[in-house]
């Protein structure tokens, strides 16, 4: 019986993927030893033969795609491989935590890092992976398996992947210290409904200000499906709802420095440990504590994953026609427009502005999509997107004296509550993170 020839398809390398093999300065060389010298009469000059970004490797096609070979091709692995959860990763090393509860210490096999991908990093956090195993605590990635869903953003030009695989997305802020930004919310909601992730807003240290005066930017997301939960994770506020959200599910947080995002892990899983510091005295900005993005089990079911700060958010492979359409309050006066490519900026007719002047859509929001249309590759946070707060004080809603006396639905409000709706008025503020 004829032997089955092995799979083989031709791939795409990134440019640069190998160190040029023709030796440079054959001038001066000559100069030196005009007698001596042999040139190779096989030395190549035209990027042909071992210059070639092309490839054969033994593995499988499934899309193909001239700008990203990552993802499209399954590349054959030996029948001794275990299959694992990327837990974190630490420049060329990352940490997989295998379907039996072994942690392994892997590289990536240099065939997948060398094929052309329009990605910054191979590998994140959340990808489920093949490894090889090589000694007792060791091993090498050998194949990255198709992912369901991303977090990404633009970042030198490339693609940013932050998380892989995850259910949720859980927008952190704070009341204070540093102040809400509704424009970086909004660029990471649309992100979230460009890659079809369910999102929520947990906004932090809402023990540092009068909470009454978040009704109306709460109830602006709550009239569009988001659920909001107000926190404090240093008095324990809210915390017993965060955990019915994130209970057998995937999440990843996400938001800017210094808002709290390590300090909600601990006080929703107090085993983690993570590290914490204070925001900076001077100019009341995080100072980056947390490096890496970094998968946790939860105790009580799912998982969750803690993200570095932000300090802009940019756009990626969002164009200028479907940004109305990652809006949930602007997609459905979009499609009403006299012109079907309408920005909602200048044309006549629009009726999107028409929703704006009649006081039907916020225009917060349409402010917040006016400027990612003009700068999808902006998203930096300054201080004049910020939205200060009163401080708390005896008056406000809650004080130290009825601490114990609150209910967790003091704390968290979504689409259900029809009370906050009514009292949800229009912001007028306007607003808007590198991951180190």
């Amino acid at each position: 019986m004829p032997r089955k020839k092995p799979n083989k398809i031709r791939i795409e390398f990134r440019k640069g993927h190998q160190s040029q093999p023709r030796r440079g300065d054959l001038t001066s060389d000559y100069e030196k030893s005009k007698d001596e010298i042999d040139t190779v009469g096989s030395q190549r000059v035209s990027g042909k033969g071992d210059l070639t970004r092309r490839r054969t490797v033994r593995g499988v096609s499934t899309t193909p795609s001239e700008n990203d070979t990552l993802g499209n091709v399954t590349l054959e692995t030996s029948d001794n491989v275990l299959r694992g959860t990327v837990l974190r990763v630490h420049g060329v090393e990352s940490i997989v935590l295998l379907d039996d509860g072994k942690e392994l210490r892997c590289a990536v096999r240099r065939v997948l890092k060398n094929l052309a991908t329009q990605q910054r990093h191979v590998v994140v956090t959340g990808d489920r992976v093949d490894v090889e195993p090589n000694g007792t605590d060791q091993g090498w990635i050998v194949r990255i398996e198709n992912r369901r869903s991303e977090l990404s953003r633009t970042s030198k030009k490339r693609r940013h992947v932050i998380v892989a695989n995850v259910d949720q997305l859980l927008i952190v802020t704070s009341a204070a210290e540093p102040s809400i930004k509704p424009n970086l919310i909004d660029r990471i909601l649309a992100t979230a409904e460009q890659n079809h992730l369910d999102a929520a807003i947990c906004i932090n240290k809402c023990d540092l200000v009068d909470t009454v005066a978040l009704q109306p930017l709460i109830g602006t997301y709550a009239q569009l499906g988001y659920s909001v939960i107000l926190v404090s994770a240093a008095r324990g506020w809210g915390i017993d709802r965060l955990k019915d959200l994130t209970k057998d599910r995937i999440s990843v947080v996400v938001g800017q420095s210094g808002v709290g995002k390590s300090s909600i892990l601990n006080a929703i899983a107090p085993g983690l440990n993570q590290r914490v510091q204070a925001v900076s005295a001077e100019n009341q900005k995080g100072k980056h504590t947390t490096t890496t993005a970094e998968w946790f089990p939860l105790s009580y079911g799912g998982a969750i994953i803690d993200t570095p700060g932000v300090r802009q958010f940019q756009l990626w492979d969002i164009v200028p026609e479907e940004l109305a359409g990652l809006f949930r309050d602007i997609r459905p006066f979009a499609s009403k427009c006299r012109y079907p490519n309408c920005s909602h900026q200048h044309e006549n007719q629009c009726a999107v502005k028409d929703a704006i002047a009649d006081g039907r859509l916020d225009a917060r929001r349409y402010d917040s999509y006016s400027q990612m249309l003009d700068q999808p590759f902006g998203g930096f946070v300054e201080e004049s997107d910020e939205m200060p707060l009163p401080p708390a004080h005896q008056n406000s809603q809650f004080t130290d004296s009825d601490e114990n006396d609150f209910s967790e639905d003091d704390f968290s409000e979504d689409a259900s509550d029809a009370g906050l709706r009514d009292q949800a008025e229009p912001e007028s503020t306007s607003d808007d993170d590198s991951d180190e």
